[in-house]
């Protein structure tokens, strides 16, 4: 039987993860939930959608999974705080892996993970918990990507690279092997790096380079 699965969050990610859990996975998404204060609709695809403050009293932890789909909203912040309040709770975080990804058999992805189709996943890759690569993503051997990154589509990460913690990393973008990057960047869209990169950091262009005076922190995303 499929497992109940309640979707924590509303916006355009959410109704894109309930179509994939639903027609590629052993999950049966049976709810949404959002916090109170931005609960402003009952129903969301035909299921109801429930306050996460109480989300225990409708769906306990015992009955049900959890997935909190949401994007890289203040730096990959909102995600990871609504994941770690789950967790907390006593619910068993989701991960979603599409069956037209390539994973190999010893690549590791945590929990509250989320991997679209077209992803390429080497051996002895390891993908941290809470982390969503987008469509069509390279990931090369033995790269390890920390918790709570974000990766849009079409990046190109060579082997032995180390993506770090709470990270954006955008559309296009390419990473010689070895390089490290560093917690709390934004990667810009179409980026080259080719070196090792500063915490808190913005880097864009080919060969990419630090924005003077600028904090990731100050981007919208």
């Amino acid at each position: 039987m499929p497992r109940p699965l309640v979707l924590v969050g509303a916006g355009e990610f959410a109704q894109i993860a309930c179509e994939y859990f639903e027609h590629d996975s052993d999950y049966d998404v049976v709810a949404f939930s959002v916090e109170r204060d931005y609960l402003v609709q009952p129903t969301l695809a035909g299921r109801p959608v429930v306050a996460f403050e109480t989300l225990e009293a409708d769906y306990p932890p015992a009955d049900v999974d959890v997935f909190v789909a949401v994007p890289s909203s203040q730096l990959n912040r909102l995600r990871t705080r609504l994941y770690r309040e789950a967790k907390r709770r006593g619910y068993r975080l989701a991960t979603y892996v599409s069956t037209r990804a390539f994973v190999w058999r010893n690549a590791e992805v945590g929990e509250n993970s989320f991997i679209f189709e077209g992803n390429v996943i080497q051996p002895f890759v390891r993908v941290g918990s809470n982390c969503i690569l987008w469509s069509g993503n390279h990931v090369g051997h033995r790269t390890v990507v920390r918790d709570n990154v974000f990766i849009a589509s079409h990046a190109v990460i060579s082997g032995y690279c180390e993506i770090g913690e709470s990270s954006f990393v955008g559309v296009n973008t390419t990473f010689n092997d070895h390089v490290k990057v560093a917690p709390d960047n934004v990667i810009g869209a179409g980026a080259l790096v080719t070196r090792d990169t500063e915490p808190g950091r913005i880097y864009v262009g080919s060969p990419a380079r630090a924005v003077p005076d600028k904090s990731s922190f100050d981007v919208k995303l």
